[in-house]
């Protein structure tokens, strides 16, 4: 039977619209078929490894056991992979890590098998994990992308900004707000070094707006670089400026190269007021000013910011500085039996 296209005949009215519609479905299809698949994988790791954690502790089966297990595993099904002894000992580390069988079937469940190896291998916290677990889901997270949010230490920056949020944002958007900003924001991908002026940070921020927008947070649209604001005839510009989807507003971003000193504040209010006024639509909520500079004193932040009717945040960036060393665990690394997997030898 030829796999040759049958000639092409012009298509009836509505035809592309129900095409496009088809595509979609069977997208939609795949997606949920591979979501299934997945959740049935982890849900079976996940018994395994209680099984295996059961015996040991309540029989008193040794470590030999699993190589045993591998084994017999491997030969009953030669063509399914993820039954090597290291595998083994993660699902058992896995079950061991989260003995609540509702929350791995409610939650953990939805994220891929080596989401759970990056959770097990790089956090020792039952706390962390479950909030980098959490976030994983809701911003659909790679695997490459949560690795970096954890050595990044994402939980201990998130909403750790000086901010007057909660004195002039009414709840719960000065709760979104607060867990919006970080403190400090880590620009190591713009290869700079702490003499870089600000020009030089800004520039290199635009360039890398993916990078940027990735450690600013879920949320927020790049607006643009130097925006121009003509209040009265005189120019000023924005260094940078932001919309907020779940916020609903727009966020200025000031950079400053030094330490923080309260008159950048004054600035600053003066941009935010201009964008409610010429920018702002009238659905939009109130702006939300963002000052970022290399050092601050954190006594002078909040008296600085005491007296502010405006929405304001104050936080440091850091540009070049080592990431700190992954937490260690007795289990190998996340890469190792990645190869392992990939490799055939699972």
């Amino acid at each position: 039977m030829s796999d040759m296209p049958p000639t092409l005949l012009p298509a009836p009215a509505g035809y592309a619209d129900w095409l496009s519609e088809l595509k979609a479905r069977i997208h939609s299809a795949q997606q949920r078929t591979a979501l299934a698949v997945n959740r049935e994988l982890v849900l079976l790791y996940w018994q395994m490894g209680q099984d295996i954690l059961l015996r040991q502790q309540e029989q008193g089966w040794g470590a030999k056991v699993i190589e045993r297990l591998s084994h017999d595993l491997r030969a009953a099904f030669p063509d399914m992979k993820g039954f090597s002894p290291r595998n083994l000992k993660y699902m058992r580390a896995f079950a061991e890590a989260w003995p609540d069988a509702e929350f791995v079937q409610a939650v953990l469940a939805q994220l891929p098998w080596y989401h759970q190896l990056a959770l097990l291998d790089k956090l020792s916290s039952p706390e962390a994990r479950r909030w980098y677990a959490a976030k994983a889901i809701e911003h659909n997270w790679s695997r490459n992308v949560l690795v970096m949010q954890i050595e990044t230490r994402l939980h201990e920056r998130s909403g750790s900004a000086i901010t007057n949020f909660d004195a002039h944002l009414p709840k719960p958007q000065s709760d979104l707000a607060r867990e919006s900003l970080k403190d400090p924001y880590r620009f190591d991908f713009l290869s700079l070094t702490d003499e870089a002026q600000e020009h030089e940070v800004e520039r290199a921020l635009v360039k890398h707006i993916t990078e940027f927008l990735l450690e600013l947070g879920a949320g927020f649209a790049f607006v643009g670089r130097q925006v121009l604001l003509d209040v009265g005839g005189d120019e000023f510009f924005i260094d940078l400026l932001f919309y907020h989807l779940k916020l609903r507003c727009y966020v200025v971003v000031e950079l400053k190269g030094g330490k923080f000193k309260p008159e950048h504040l004054g600035q600053l209010g003066f941009y935010m007021t201009a964008v409610d006024k010429q920018v702002k639509h009238e659905l939009d909520n109130p702006t939300i000013g963002l000052l970022l500079c290399k050092s601050k004193n954190k006594v002078v932040a909040e008296y600085a910011l005491g007296d502010k009717s405006q929405p304001m945040g104050i936080a440091e960036y850091k540009l070049i500085q080592s990431l700190p060393d992954p937490l260690k665990t007795s289990l190998p690394s996340i890469e190792q039996i990645e190869r392992e997997l990939q490799g055939g030898e699972a």
